[in-house]
């Protein structure tokens, strides 16, 4: 397998500076081989770039690019906790809120977003369970939030 980064690239993204936290937080904790993430917000370069709610102003398939930046982030979050990506072992499990309309019921394929994007940087080892969680509202009117349990070496 080719290195997490390399294979970014090859779809054309890149690690994003870590966001800064919007309260009393860190972006994330390691404890033993696993790195807990908070949730990430889908900002670039600090600040989101959509508001709002699925199912209402935000369209379904701009919120899976609103959870693929969450988890890009989530990801940098990660890297700065353990020095390289090449050090993960396998994404566990990601949360993915969706503030969306009460009648919105397109949860799990916004968080495909995410998702897909571990499977194609990390492969077999990207493969994890989830839980896509519609709520009401979300920090600063995000449209989505993401956060990952990683296992690393």
């Amino acid at each position: 397998m080719s290195h997490p980064e390399e294979k970014l690239a090859e779809l054309g993204l890149k690690l994003p500076d870590v966001a800064k936290p919007v309260a009393a937080y860190v972006p994330a904790v390691r404890t033993g081989n696993l790195v807990y993430t908070s949730g990430q917000l889908p900002l670039r370069e600090g600040a989101l770039f959509a508001t709002g709610k699925v199912g209402g102003e935000v369209t379904p398939e701009v919120a899976a690019e609103c959870a693929q930046q969450c988890a890009l982030n989530a990801l940098a979050a990660v890297k700065a906790e353990i020095g390289d990506l090449a050090n993960v072992k396998r994404i566990v499990k990601a949360v993915a809120f969706i503030a969306s309309t009460p009648d919105f019921t397109g949860q799990p394929q916004v968080a495909n977003g995410a998702s897909e994007l571990f499977g194609q940087v990390f492969e077999e080892a990207g493969q994890h369970a989830r839980s896509a969680v519609g709520v009401p509202v979300l920090p600063l009117d995000a449209p989505v939030e993401v956060e990952l349990i990683v296992e690393v070496v």
